[in-house]
């Protein structure tokens, strides 16, 4: 789709005009963004992903209580929970809050095609919140982009304009909800079903549950922090460096006073550093590697025997198919001369780039792969890593 045409979900604006005027800037809201919107999963189906191992499940009680039986503010719980859980809760004031349901059903995983105006590696995960009347976390920030999109009731959403990042948070409990919350005038909208509301990181904002059963679905996005980044990337360039490369001062003029670190050697200093992280090359390498980590690492599940490639192009010839494994990320980046480094769940192989821009697709991976020099021993790397399936085995 060209960057220019309209998307039904951006309302009248092109992905282009989004990108360029709200992006990370300033909220944007949409009414009807998906106007035959049909909610992909019941609340009671919620209940039932949070009450099972392996699933990031949390429960936030407004006017709660602690493990002593004293009253608070706010209260979080995590999963797995109990069917008596949910029986105990009272009728309001209350939210269930379940990460990556797009790894564990399809049909939320399905609403992620329709974000492919942005790069798919830069999507982490949705997450989906049940309310009944008056259920929320607070007002909070969020340091990542978001698309709220409303699947069944309604919600109030206020926001409070960006926040500096030492705002005042509420001590003592595992959430950030903000002390104080100022709502910026005219930024107060109920969403009804099918209507969505996008937010820049660093923005405030407060949803209250105004109807019984209000399921929202929350598009979130990968972006790492500096410090994090940072000591990636150190520790991934230090596999790689000889340890020959250090620090070096032929040609110093004498010291004037020998206790003295004085500012050229601090420069010096600065320049092996510098020259050792400005490589383009290895950066590409170890970004692909970030931004296709899995969320949840144990949900790949290797294979206990290697692959026969032979084997493979059997059954892909025979009509088998392969699928990506739910929650599993791919991306891509060139290398020049027809070749590309194929990124997959925190690796990385070299490959033919027409191969690569296939498997990090939505295409289909069936035996046309197979035209591709060196596809069966790549699939079955794949396969063997838990990044790919059969689909009639994953079916199962």
């Amino acid at each position: 789709m060209s960057p220019e045409t309209p998307l039904t979900m951006l309302g009248d604006l092109t992905s282009a005009e989004f990108l360029r005027d709200y992006w990370q800037q300033k909220p944007v809201l949409i009414r009807g963004a998906f106007p035959d919107l049909e909610c992909p999963l019941s609340p009671d189906e919620l209940a039932g992903l949070a009450c099972e191992e392996g699933v990031e499940a949390r429960l936030v009680e407004e006017h709660g209580y602690d493990e002593q039986g004293r009253v608070c503010p706010w209260r979080v719980s995590h999963g797995p929970f109990s069917e008596a859980t949910f029986a105990a809760l009272p009728d309001r004031d209350w939210s269930l809050l379940v990460q990556a349901v797009d790894h564990y059903v399809p049909e939320v995983a399905e609403l992620l095609e329709r974000f492919a105006f942005l790069p798919r590696w830069r999507l982490d995960d949705i997450m989906i919140s049940y309310a009944p009347p008056g259920g929320s976390v607070g007002p909070h920030v969020d340091q990542y982009d978001v698309f709220l999109l409303q699947g069944m009731g309604s919600r109030r959403w206020q926001l409070g304009g960006r926040v500096p990042d030492d705002a005042a948070i509420i001590p003592g409990i595992d959430l950030r909800i903000l002390e104080r919350f100022e709502v910026e005038a005219g930024d107060d909208w109920v969403l009804e079903p099918g209507d969505m509301l996008y937010l820049p990181p660093g923005w405030a904002h407060h949803g209250v549950s105004q109807s019984d059963d209000c399921l929202t679905l929350s598009v979130g996005f990968r972006a790492p922090s500096a410090d994090e980044a940072i000591v990636s990337f150190a520790d991934f360039l230090g596999d790689k460096l000889p340890d020959s490369l250090r620090y070096a001062d032929a040609g110093m003029a004498p010291p004037v006073d020998p206790g003295e670190l004085d500012d050229a050697a601090v420069e010096r200093m600065r320049r092996l550093i510098l020259d050792t992280l400005d490589d383009p090359t290895r950066l590409a390498q170890w970004f692909g590697r970030v931004m296709t980590q899995p969320k949840y690492a144990d949900q790949l599940v290797a294979n206990e025997t290697p692959t026969d490639p032979t084997d493979l192009v059997a059954a892909l010839q025979a009509g088998e198919v392969l699928v990506r494994t739910p929650g599993s990320r791919f991306a891509w980046h060139a290398l020049g001369e027809g070749r590309a480094t194929l990124f997959a769940d925190g690796d990385g192989a070299e490959c033919a780039l027409p191969l690569a821009r296939l498997i990090a697709s939505q295409a289909v991976l069936d035996a046309e792969l197979l035209t591709h020099e060196g596809a069966d021993a790549l699939l079955a790397a794949l396969l063997d890593a838990g990044s790919l399936a059969w689909a009639d085995e994953l079916e199962e």
